[in-house]
């Protein structure tokens, strides 16, 4: 005897920003919305989190009082159609904590440790949706091998509304902007 499996509703339906808001945080860990659309995130390898971790402990070291940095929480992109994204390391508003979800106009940084699956969604779809949401920096996060990362560093242009390259790092970041932060990225 076989059970049929049937997707929930929300699976094949846009969703609305009043609707997303009313669900719990277990019911919004491991996905975003895209256009309307629920997209399930697969989980994350150990690497990929402990990266993340490493990089927003140095972000949030480096950062000053005025600004946090986290990870794994949404941020509203847009409300309709409805897109919330979870970037891997966001650098927030320190004042401004308690808002959820976040909005952009309260993000310094966000950054994306890329994994397999993820690679076009990082580094084009992502990038484009940061931008045109007015995110001032985006990191993407390549590990190009086992001990060995690359981080590529890109800097809003507001004229354009795009991002323009900044530095890439190897291993050790060594940045001046947002804020001056050195970080060691070999240590995973």
């Amino acid at each position: 005897m076989s059970a049929e499996m049937v997707a929930p509703a929300w699976m094949h339906e846009r969703i609305t920003a009043e609707q997303y808001d009313s669900w719990s945080e277990e019911q919004c860990a491991g996905i975003e919305v895209v256009d309307g659309m629920v997209v399930v995130s697969p989980s994350a390898s150990i690497r990929h989190n402990r990266l993340a971790r490493i990089l927003a402990n140095g972000l949030d070291a480096a950062a000053g009082p005025g600004w946090n940095a986290d990870t794994d929480f949404d941020v509203r992109l847009q409300d309709v159609p409805l897109t919330n994204r979870r970037p891997d390391v966001v650098v927030y508003r320190a004042d401004r904590i308690d808002l959820h979800p976040m909005r952009p106009e309260h993000v310094l940084l966000v950054a994306e440790v890329v994994s397999p699956g993820s690679e076009t969604t990082d580094r084009v779809v992502k990038t484009d949706q940061y931008a045109r949401a007015g995110i001032p920096f985006y990191w993407r996060v390549e590990q190009i091998a086992v001990a060995t990362c690359a981080v590529y560093t890109y800097v809003l242009d507001p004229a354009s509304g795009h991002y323009r390259d900044a530095d890439v790092f190897t291993g050790v970041i060594k940045a001046a902007a947002p804020f001056p932060v050195e970080i060691d990225l070999t240590s995973i």
